[in-house]
């Protein structure tokens, strides 16, 4: 019996080295996978401690506290949020109608980012990370 290959999907731009910031891996995008990210980027930095720096974790942008966030990508056919597995869990209710795998929302390229319930995922992500961080 074959084995099915897995599909990874296929990033926005084909990036030959890994950027050294944010900045550098937005400008290798085509024009509106660069608009989006712009407009994810802005909503997650609204809401993280102005702490927060903004660095390239795995090759790709992150929102870094202490520990990384968040982290934010562009695909061929959509947009990627890493909040973590459990708060992806809290919001399943209202992530119902977008992808999800175990630690990643996927926004369809062909839709309008929702910015509201970006926000509120990360302002979850960070009350998350500030609670672990007073129990250690």
């Amino acid at each position: 019996m074959k084995q099915k290959k897995s599909k990874r999907p296929t990033p926005a731009a084909k990036i030959t080295r890994r950027p050294k910031d944010v900045d550098e891996y937005l400008a290798h995008l085509p024009g509106p996978a660069r608009a989006n990210l712009r407009t994810m980027r802005a909503a997650i930095r609204s809401v993280v401690p102005l702490e927060a720096v903004e660095t390239i974790s795995y090759g790709i942008p992150a929102f870094k506290h202490k520990k990384v966030l968040v982290w934010f990508a562009a695909f061929s056919s959509h947009y990627s949020l890493f909040p973590t597995a459990s708060v992806i869990q809290q919001f399943q209710r209202e992530l119902g109608n977008f992808p999800t795998s175990k630690g990643t929302i996927h926004f369809p390229a062909a839709t309008p980012l929702p910015v509201a319930l970006i926000k509120k995922v990360v302002e979850a992500r960070v009350a998350q990370g500030l609670s672990q961080r007073k129990k250690s």
